[in-house]
């Protein structure tokens, strides 16, 4: 699913972060593009198709708004994108060279979303057991990302076999390692977790965050990530239910970038050797047998008169013992390099 290479598919998630403003969602965009995400991920859905009218928020929610009593409706119904952000957004995408992406929550967002010419689908964790939605998945798209918050092994497994079964390649199945609390605790993070079920189910796994921080996701791309999805924020102090769960610009962009250097740095043949860059160093590093004093020739060579000292360009201090009750072939000037031959 890949197609980069190598390089890991980096997903920055606007979310709800816009709080319902198209110009915030498009500054946003601008801020994801110059920080070198592959995405920036919005979300599609109406209020009176996703939640009940009574449905309460949860508590991260409820303390990031400072308000117990408004409904999950209410709240969203804020938060919608019509059909012209959603067109808008995908031109200011294209302006600024980055990908546009959508969760859809709902299925007529679903049918949406791929109307518009979206061809790979991201999977909230909350929809993991939506048997319909999952059903309707693979008729619309050909690529999926499976985020599995909350999720057992069994459930995330079912899931799969659902998108399979309704005819979708299990080689286009990305599967996300995510914990559904925001912000998650550090011990709660389980990244080992994600190796589990790539061995477990033999599919592509990545990684979506909602540490605070920088640091999870990095180590995820260490341990094989091919994706990996980043809630960010224009500001953390913005009202709305995820921002103080989001990294700010300079943060995404420190992830981004701190991303590429680790991929580079993993990117080697695995063979232990010299590279290019080191070689130079090499004599000027190391170390040769030289002359400790003025020796004569002819006189044996001995722990009285040679040592070890830089440079490395003469005989390695691994043949000392060869060297070691020889003679000397000429007169040799202290700290001069000893040589068996002429």
């Amino acid at each position: 699913m890949n197609s980069m290479m190598n390089k890991t598919i980096i997903i920055a998630e606007a979310g709800v972060n816009h709080n319902g403003d198209l110009q915030v969602a498009k500054k946003m965009i601008r801020v994801a593009a110059e920080a070198g995400a592959d995405y920036v991920k919005f979300q599609t859905f109406t209020a009176d198709k996703l939640v009940t009218k009574a449905a309460c928020k949860a508590n991260y929610q409820q303390k990031n708004l400072n308000d117990k009593n408004t409904s999950q409706y209410k709240m969203l119904k804020k938060l919608e994108l019509s059909d012209n952000d959603h067109k808008e957004l995908i031109n200011c995408c294209k302006e600024n060279g980055i990908k546009f992406l959508s969760t859809g929550f709902d299925l007529d967002s679903l049918q949406y979303l791929h109307d518009i010419g979206i061809t790979l689908a991201k999977i909230p964790s909350g929809e993991i057991t939506n048997l319909l939605y999952l059903r309707l998945i693979p008729k619309l798209f050909n690529k999926v990302i499976l985020s599995t918050g909350m999720s057992t092994l069994d459930e995330i497994k079912d899931a799969i076999n659902v998108l399979t079964e309704n005819g979708l390649n299990k080689e286009n199945i990305i599967v996300l390692h995510c914990n559904t609390e925001y912000p998650t605790p550090m011990r709660d993070v389980n990244l080992k977790a994600m190796l589990y079920i790539k061995s477990k189910l033999g599919v592509s796994v990545g990684y979506s965050d909602h540490t605070l921080g920088i640091e999870v996701p990095i180590a995820a791309v260490t341990l094989g990530a091919e994706v990996i999805e980043k809630h960010f924020t224009l500001d953390c102090k913005m009202q709305g239910p995820d921002h103080k769960a989001s990294v700010e610009p300079a943060e995404l962009k420190l992830m981004v970038k701190s991303i590429r250097n680790i991929e580079e740095a993993l990117s080697g043949s695995g063979k232990k050797e010299p590279s290019v860059s080191e070689l130079k160093n090499k004599i000027i590093v190391r170390k040769s047998i030289i002359a400790l004093k003025h020796i004569s020739k002819g006189e044996i060579l001995s722990d009285d008169n040679i040592t070890i000292k830089r440079p490395g360009n003469g005989i390695s201090p691994m043949k000392w013992d060869d060297v070691i009750g020889t003679y000397a072939i000429k007169d040799f000037k202290e700290d001069e390099l000893i040589k068996l031959s002429l």
